[in-house]
């Protein structure tokens, strides 16, 4: 039964750091990457469609994203949905395709974007120390049913906190090598 809420609880957690991953690859770097459109959401005849499900997003160059549109009438609603995301990007059309000039990050700019990759990080430390507390509390909940004793319950204990621990440092690592991306010219 122990071994059970284990593995859930590694499951989850290796879940919550795979989501923070994903957090910290939206953050803007200053390099062209097809990641930084994925939160963006395009208005397709009346429903709010992902614009990789629209379009095709690739990189040109280093600084530059192409977006081919697979329906010429989108262009319009990709341009503007773009334009109005929290990304500040301004994108140019060029027939079916728009052009999308990355700027050079400023270094006011990549120190307030440090500090959102640290607030991700520390919203993905949060979500894995409740995923602890939640299996912490079903160990003592076998516990008090006398399904377990102390020692197993104990065990259980400090094998979550080593599970914690270790997903707590793989969180870090990515925040390390985020910061490091972000801070280099």
């Amino acid at each position: 039964m122990i071994n059970d809420i284990q593995k859930d609880a590694a499951t989850r957690m290796a879940k919550s750091v795979e989501a923070t991953r994903t957090q910290m690859a939206k953050v803007r770097t200053g390099r062209a990457h097809p990641s930084l459109l994925d939160g963006i959401t395009v208005s397709y005849y009346g429903a709010d469609t992902p614009l990789n499900q629209v379009a095709n997003v690739t990189t040109e160059d280093s600084r530059t994203l192409a977006i081919t549109v697979f329906d010429r009438s989108l262009i319009q609603a990709v341009e503007k949905a773009i334009m109005s995301s929290d990304l500040g990007l301004n994108p140019s059309s060029a027939g079916a395709v728009l052009r999308i000039p990355l700027p050079p990050l400023t270094e006011e700019r990549r120190k307030q974007l440090v500090k959102v990759v640290r607030a991700e990080a520390e919203n993905g430390r949060v979500a894995v120390r409740n995923i602890r507390r939640d299996a912490n509390s079903d160990i003592k909940g076998l516990e008090k049913e006398k399904e377990i004793g102390e020692d197993d319950a104990r065990r259980g204990e400090e094998e979550v906190q080593k599970l914690t621990d270790k997903y707590v440092k793989e969180i870090d690592v990515i925040v390390a090598d985020k910061e490091k991306e972000l801070m280099e010219v």
